[in-house]
């Protein structure tokens, strides 16, 4: 009886040490590398578009002083809305304040978009701009799956 309950307090011990290693590791990629994920973006852009090295490097940094822009007229929609979490309960008017600005976020986004398109023409030729908005779509969906996604969906072909 005694090595039977020895037996099963030693593998639940293990399984549960296992559990504990795996949130350990999965803690420690939580941390967003900025960097990493920029030359990630940008090199996959630059392969999926077809860039040449001089088409990259004119077009790259306009690419990614666009996505600095977006993300900072974006950080006050983002800041309302986390803010909006904390309240309880939030009000209708604190909801009116967040649709608001998050609309406003989009609107000059999309100035933001037709402004860099402009200089984005003056570089690629217009079948490079449809492969670069597909490639930013791409990106984006593959990021968003994650690493585990990305693996599993890898096994299926």
């Amino acid at each position: 009886m005694s090595k039977i309950f020895f037996i099963t307090f030693v593998a639940i011990s293990v399984l549960f040490s296992s559990k504990v290693l795996a949130q350990g590791e999965k803690q420690q990629h939580r941390h967003f590398d900025k960097e990493a994920f920029q030359a990630k973006r940008n090199a996959f852009i630059t392969a999926e578009v077809g860039l040449t090295p001089e088409e990259a490097a004119a077009f790259i940094p306009l690419c990614n002083e666009l996505q600095q822009k977006m993300f900072e007229v974006g950080r006050e929609c983002r800041k309302l809305t986390k803010d909006l979490k904390h309240k309880n309960p939030p009000t209708e008017s604190d909801y009116s304040k967040v649709n608001d600005e998050c609309l406003g976020v989009k609107m000059k986004e999309a100035a933001l978009e037709k402004e860099y398109y402009e200089k984005f023409k003056k570089i690629l030729s217009p079948e490079k701009l449809y492969k670069y908005r597909r490639a930013e779509y791409k990106f984006a969906r593959n990021f968003m799956k994650g690493p585990d996604d990305r693996k599993d969906e890898n096994k299926k072909k």
